[in-house]
């Protein structure tokens, strides 16, 4: 990875998954992976928005606590949260294979939403910034054996609403209206504004 010749701050992902990190790396900036291991536990009948500003917010805020015991040293702090919506329900990851199942059985042939949240805070000053964005995907009608199917690559199991549209699953969705990297989980659009208000431009 090549450090943009404007980055003057280390910045920090406050996740594990290889699909934001394979995104903020597409940017051409350094960062350290510090997974946050949050709970991600929130109040019933929470707006999809605030439910991701909530969960992307607290994501960071845990890496942040977690920078405040061993150094001062300015960091910026990324973190991300992504769910999809159908029907007034979210879909988070699949438990198991059944669940994932079930999922796909609900989306196949219909529109849905993804809502990813950001937030980006300073450390040690503590100042943030939180949004979120919105994609409307849909899926094309499928078959209890080509879900199955699908199941069964094991991409569906770590992923919002059992389906990753950077893989496989870019063949069972007919169209988006909205940004792709929302989809994905880290909208690079949408990351890179927020940088620039703290001084990081990507080029």
């Amino acid at each position: 990875m090549a450090a943009s010749s404007t980055q003057t701050i280390p910045l920090i992902l406050a996740s594990g998954s290889p699909r934001r990190q394979e995104l903020l790396a597409s940017l051409g900036l350094e960062f350290e992976v510090m997974p946050s291991h949050v709970d991600e536990d929130v109040p019933a009948g929470i707006p999809p928005a605030q439910y991701v500003e909530t969960l992307a917010a607290r994501k960071t805020r845990a890496v942040a606590n977690r920078l405040a015991s061993r150094s001062h040293a300015p960091a910026l702090v990324i973190g991300s949260d992504t769910t999809v919506v159908i029907d007034g329900e979210f879909l988070n990851k699949p438990a198991d294979e059944a669940e994932a199942v079930a999922m796909l059985s609900r989306l196949q042939g219909r529109t849905h939403e993804v809502y990813t949240g950001l937030c980006v805070r300073h450390h040690p000053s503590g100042r943030e910034e939180i949004a979120h964005s919105i994609t409307r995907v849909t899926m094309r009608p499928l078959t209890e054996e080509h879900i199955w199917r699908y199941v069964q690559t094991g991409e569906p199991m770590d992923k919002a609403g059992a389906y990753a549209i950077q893989g496989y699953g870019a063949t069972i969705v007919q169209r988006i209206e909205g940004d792709y990297f929302t989809v994905v989980g880290l909208p690079v659009g949408l990351l890179a504004e927020i940088l620039e208000r703290f001084g990081v431009t990507v080029f």
